[in-house]
């Protein structure tokens, strides 16, 4: 009888909870850290807004995040993307995977993204640019959805391109410098000097939100018909004309914060139409199918970096 009563006690030990498996995902940009968690099909559960101030404060505050929400939902996290602002060392097999380089933003330069995250999460750590992740999200999921090639600018504190074609993404392992090309100047623009710290008046330098910043104050404040929206026109024309030149992608699609101002848009195409000037009988229905904007708007760098995740998982590429 003794037997029989400790079988059934036995029988009734409750089996062992294994933890819900999240994926997380972070668009690390030069202003805001975008912090997710989603769930194993990429659907996003939590995100959260991180200011970017010094790496431990903002850091910090992203740890924070996606341990508050592991523990509410009692899980664990499987692995972690995340799209970076660079220049950043994207290739798995260097002893530098997922450091900041030589950054324009103060106090970053050197800062191992991937290293800190797996030592505060203990989860594998995969890691892109912001434009590649964003890209990766669009081409499943957005506006390069089908597209055998494609390219996608981000236009915000700094410039920087991601490009994809039949091989895969473009430069792998590292990644492209875009925002550095050298541009033409706006007749109407020869008197700044340009803001990026290395090269002055290339891309970045006069175009991004830093360098409006600069010239005019908040561009948000800037009315649809100042004059600042034709230089900026003018310079992202040239990006897009280089692009279609060398590259000649399906499509280009141009997101970050600047491109969020009312009308830019259609200058863009329009600037882009009188610098080709014909060549490749391009009409204006090409161009406006060649150049838009992400289908995933300002979110498309975050749902990047949960797919650079959910592609790992499913690979089973793991790398911290």
């Amino acid at each position: 009888m003794l037997t029989d009563k400790k079988a059934v006690t036995m029988s009734h030990t409750p089996a062992p909870q294994i933890p819900i498996r999240l994926l997380g995902g972070i668009d690390a940009g030069g202003t805001t850290f975008k912090c997710a968690l989603a769930d194993a099909t990429g659907h996003i559960l939590e995100t959260r807004r991180i200011p970017v101030t010094t790496p431990e404060e903002t850091i910090g505050a992203c740890l924070g995040f996606f341990r508050e929400m592991l523990t509410a939902r009692g899980a664990k996290l499987a692995c972690l993307g995340i799209a970076s602002f660079g220049p950043v060392d994207v290739d798995p097999a260097s002893p530098d995977y997922g450091t900041l380089l030589s950054t324009p933003k103060p106090g970053w330069s050197r800062t191992r993204l991937t290293q800190r995250f797996f030592a505060g999460l203990g989860a594998p750590v995969v890691l892109d640019t912001d434009v590649n992740g964003a890209l990766a999200a669009e081409r499943e999921l957005g506006a390069a959805k089908g597209m055998r090639s494609a390219a996608y600018v981000t236009i915000g504190t700094g410039i920087g391109a991601g490009l994809f074609g039949p091989g895969g993404f473009l430069s792998k392992p590292a990644h492209p410098e875009f925002g550095h090309i050298r541009v033409e100047r706006h007749p109407d623009d020869h008197a700044f000097e340009g803001v990026c710290p290395f090269h002055g008046a290339c891309l970045e330098g006069l175009a991004s939100a830093t360098a409006l910043t600069r010239r005019y104050g908040d561009p948000t404040l800037l009315p649809r018909n100042h004059p600042a929206w034709d230089i900026e026109a003018f310079y992202l024309a040239q990006a897009c004309l280089a692009l279609t030149l060398t590259a000649r992608p399906e499509r280009i699609l141009l997101g970050g914060g600047v491109m969020l101002a009312e009308g830019l848009m259609p200058k863009i195409r329009a600037a882009f139409a009188i610098l080709l000037n014909g060549y490749l009988e391009l009409s204006d229905a090409d161009i406006e199918t060649l150049i838009q904007r992400p289908a995933l708007g300002d979110d498309a760098g975050m749902i990047g970096a949960v797919t650079l995740a959910r592609q790992a998982v499913a690979a089973g590429n793991w790398s911290a």
